[in-house]
């Protein structure tokens, strides 16, 4: 067990005393068990105990020192505060583990949505929430939700305007020095449709390049297909003639970044989701500077 648990204050959960921020982002703690906590110093805030009504700021670090009830608390509440990289009142940005369903799928009862309106539940809070993009079950990184019909229904739109950036994080083989585009048709609902990914490279080891990825069009499966048939399969993606390896059991394929127009406020979100510890460590096993095995483009 982590001896720590740590995250950031966010928008949703600004300018409020410490435990009402500690009760939004782990609402299946009683508030007894949050005061007391607070009370026995093992809650900082940036570093430093704080008392339960201590009000807090945007990007505040939060820390609990982790117990057996805390880290039950934890399990109970279904998300676990760091994946919670934004939220608003109209909106959640959700850090997804790759292995995990964005929606309910034949063979995937538990998944993300049925998570967060679980976590909502336990506040009190029960509109509906739609995912605005997805990531398909082996990718892992930020999704944007929207909280509420009006909420998901603008952000959509803007999704389909063109108005919001998706980044992707992937590992492929091949030696690739200079950025490009990718442009040909993938099937889609039945035809094929046009799609363009942008990409850049970041680093590079041996015969492995990291690239970074804009998704400009949201075909399903878009960047592995577009990739294999470059000659550049991701690492993991055995559909799309990706090579196995050793500790790998995924696809090298995050969702680093995402940028959006918050509906109320006309506002520019930026998020990143830091690249997961087995990419991390799988970075660091082919030879990669340990500063690019951590968060990009930040």
């Amino acid at each position: 067990m982590a001896t720590m648990t740590e995250w950031r204050i966010n928008r949703r959960e600004a300018d409020l005393a410490l435990i009402n921020a500690l009760a939004l982002r782990v609402p299946a703690a009683p508030r007894a068990l949050l005061r007391q906590l607070c009370k026995k110093q093992r809650v900082s805030v940036n570093s430093c105990s704080a008392a339960a009504e201590q009000v807090v700021h945007t990007s505040d670090t939060i820390s609990v020192r982790n117990s057996l009830r805390w880290c039950e608390c934890l399990e109970q509440s279904h998300l676990q505060p760091g994946q919670i990289l934004y939220e608003d009142v109209q909106c959640m940005v959700i850090d997804k583990p790759a292995g995990l369903a964005v929606h309910r799928a034949l063979g995937h009862g538990d998944n993300l949505l049925q998570r967060v309106g679980d976590f909502l539940r336990l506040r009190g809070e029960t509109f509906r929430v739609a995912p605005i993009h997805r990531l398909d079950i082996g990718t892992s990184g930020a999704v944007l939700i929207g909280k509420g019909r009006a909420a998901a229904s603008q952000l959509g739109k803007m999704i389909m305007a063109g108005q919001a950036t998706k980044l992707y994080l992937a590992m492929v083989a091949g030696d690739i020095s200079l950025p490009g585009e990718l442009t040909s048709l993938v099937p889609a609902k039945g035809s094929r449709k046009d799609a363009l990914t942008r990409f850049r490279p970041i680093a590079a080891a041996g015969s492995h390049t990291l690239l970074e990825l804009e998704l400009v069009t949201g075909r399903r499966h878009q960047i592995r297909r577009q990739l294999a048939e470059a000659g550049w399969p991701i690492l993991g993606d055995t559909r799309y003639g990706g090579v196995t390896m050793p500790g790998l059991h995924r696809v090298f394929l995050h969702c680093h970044q995402l940028t959006f127009q918050q509906p109320a406020t006309g506002m520019n979100v930026l998020i990143d989701s830091p690249l997961p510890a087995e990419l991390q460590d799988l970075m660091e096993t082919l030879g990669f500077p340990r500063k690019f095995s951590g968060r990009q483009g930040g």
